[in-house]
C-alpha cells in the first residue's frame, strides 16, 4: 500500500519555509559568494546566541563536526573515546576518524542514553593501551543525556566531554540547552533533523575560545593566512547556501519543537493503555523528538502491520554498531557487555513525527497501532 502518513515529510518541511528558503537562495545566489562568506558567518553568530555558546564554526557534515571536535581536544592515536553503541554509525566512525579507539558501553533502559553507571564500570576495567581521553555522550532522538552526572564523572577521571547533538537542537535541561555543558559539541543539520538543511551541513559549538579557533584552523587545511597551513587540517565548509536556509528554519525551531511535543502527547495519551513501552520522561528536561520511540515485543510483526495501513515508521537502529560488520572485531566493548543495547535493537520502533504532521493522523497512527496489537 502506497505510504499515506511517512515517517517524515521533507517536502512538507520546505513547503513550511518555502517563501523565505526562496528568497533566501535567491538573495545568496545573486551576492556571487558561496563558501565561508556572509551567511555562514551570520548563522554561526545566530546559532551560538541561540544556544547561549560564545562560538559556532559551520562544517559541512555533522560527521565532521565530531571529527573536528575531537581533534580540537586533543583527541587522535593512542587516545580511547567512551561512546554508546546504540547510536548512529557516525557517532563511532567520527572517533575513527580522529584516529582513536572507541570504547563501547550501554545505555540506561529508560532514556536510551549513556548510562552514567556504565561510565564508570568502564573506566575502572579499563586496561587497554589506549588513554581513555574523552567522552561523546550523544542525545539521542531529541533527549539529553544526564549531563550533571556525566560531567561529574569526567571531572573525576579527568577526561574530556564532548556532545553530540545530531538529534537534540533546541533540547534543554532546566534553562540550558543541551550543546554548552561540555567542552564542545557537534550538530548535524542533515534534512531530517529538527534543525535541518535542504543538503548536508554541520557545526561546532563551544565557549571555549581557543578549542574555538583550532576548529576554524582544522575545517579549512589548518589556514590562517589562505593557502598557508599552520597546521594539518582538512576541508570540510558549510556552504552560504545551506547556511541561509538554516537561517530562515532557525527562527521557527522553537515554535516546530513544541508542535513535536504536542503530538508526543498524543502519543503518549492514546496509547497509554497499549501493550507497549513508552519512553518515559526525565524531569527538568525538554526533550524535542526528533524520533517518538517506542518499545514493542513484537516490533517487525507491528511495522509491517502498519506499512499495510499506509504508515511509515523507521528503527533508530536495528542493529548496534558494535554488532555490525565492520565494527564486530575492532573495537573495543567495555563495562562487560552491553545488554540494554542489544535490547534496544530488537524491540525500538519510530513513528511517524515531523510539525506538519497533523493531530488527526497521529490519532490515525494510535489506533493502527491498537488495531495491529488486538
Amino acid at each position: 500500500m502506497t505510504l499515506i502518513i511517512p515517517q517524515n515529510d521533507l517536502k512538507a518541511s520546505y513547503l513550511a519555509h518555502q517563501r523565505g528558503i526562496d528568497d533566501a537562495i535567491r538573495q545568496t545566489l545573486d551576492s556571487g559568494w558561496y563558501i565561508l562568506g556572509k551567511q555562514v558567518a551570520a548563522f554561526e553568530r545566530e546559532f551560538a546566541g541561540y544556544l547561549g555558546a560564545a562560538h559556532c564554526i559551520g562544517v559541512a557534515n555533522g560527521t565532521d563536526a565530531l571529527t573536528l571536535a575531537l581533534r580540537a581536544c586533543g583527541v587522535g592515536a593512542g587516545d580511547a573515546v567512551m561512546t554508546v553503541s546504540h547510536t548512529a554509525v557516525a557517532t563511532v566512525a567520527a572517533i575513527e576518524l580522529a584516529g582513536a579507539l572507541p570504547v563501547l558501553v550501554d545505555i540506561d533502559p529508560v532514556t536510551f542514553t549513556i548510562s552514567p553507571q556504565a561510565i564508570e564500570n568502564a573506566v575502572n576495567s579499563h586496561r587497554g593501551e589506549a588513554k581513555l581521553k574523552a567522552i561523546v555522550a550523544v542525545h539521542l532522538y531529541g533527549q539529553p543525556a544526564e549531563m550533571a552526572a556525566i560531567t561529574e564523572l569526567a571531572r573525576r577521571f579527568d577526561l574530556r566531554v564532548i556532545e553530540d547533538c545530531a538529534q537534540a537542537h533546541g533540547a534543554k535541561i532546566g534553562d540550558q540547552r543541551v550543546g554548552t555543558f561540555g567542552q564542545i559539541a557537534a550538530f548535524s543539520f542533515y534534512p531530517t533533523k529538527n534543525l535541518g538543511a535542504l543538503g548536508d551541513g554541520g557545526a561546532v559549538v563551544t565557549s571555549d575560545a581557543a578549542l574555538a579557533e583550532r576548529v576554524r584552523l582544522l575545517r579549512e587545511y589548518g589556514w590562517r593566512e589562505r593557502y598557508v597551513s599552520e597546521i594539518a587540517g582538512m576541508n570540510s565548509r558549510l556552504d552560504e547556501l545551506q547556511a541561509a536556509i538554516l537561517r530562515v528554519k532557525l527562527k521557527r525551531l522553537d515554535e516546530e519543537n513544541e508542535r513535536r511535543r504536542q503530538l508526543a502527547r498524543v502519543y503518549d495519551e492514546k496509547l497509554a493503555a497499549a501493550p507497549l513501552q513508552l519512553l518515559a520522561l526525565q524531569s527538568n528536561v525538554s526533550h524535542v523528538y526528533h524520533q517518538y520511540v517506542l518499545r514493542a515485543a513484537e516490533r517487525d510483526q507491528l511495522k509491517e502491520r502498519l506499512k499495510e495501513q499506509g504508515i511509515g515508521t523507521l528503527i533508530h537502529y536495528p542493529v548496534a554498531v558494535h554488532q555490525q560488520p565492520a565494527y564486530r572485531n575492532r573495537v573495543l566493548v567495555g563495562g562487560g557487555g552491553l545488554p540494554e543495547t542489544e535490547r534496544a535493537a530488537r524491540s525500538v520502533l519510530s513513528l511517524p513525527m515531523y510539525p506538519q504532521l497533523t493531530g488527526e493522523q497521529a490519532e490515525y497512527v494510535c489506533q493502527a497501532i491498537i488495531n495491529s496489537l488486538n
